[in-house]
């Protein structure tokens, strides 16, 4: 399974707009639009798993500078979330010990 990051999506772009596009290429699992947690408004990127790597590479290559929508999606592997807590955004209270 490869999971592809695409980037730079209209706003408008739906799941089965990309469930379609990366078709062409081959078996796609699944399409992930990610969507903002507070308003639910898609963010501008998703995520398509890929069954096959070579079918993967194939889209990633075909597609990455597409128009969709009016926009040059940035399609690329997808790299794993960092482990860690350098996220910044921690909560730290005033005065109190940890």
């Amino acid at each position: 399974m490869t999971n592809i990051f695409v980037g730079n999506l209209s706003f408008q772009t739906t799941q089965d707009e990309l469930q379609d596009a990366f078709a062409h290429y081959g078996s796609v699992e699944r399409v992930s639009i990610v969507t903002d947690r507070d308003s639910g408004q898609p963010r501008g990127f998703a995520f398509v798993e890929m069954t096959e790597k070579s079918q993967a590479d194939s889209a990633i290559n075909g597609l990455n500078g597409a128009d969709l929508n009016g926009r040059a999606m940035n399609v690329n592997e997808a790299r794993p979330k960092p482990q860690g807590g350098s996220g910044g955004g921690g909560k730290r209270g005033g005065g109190g010990r940890y």
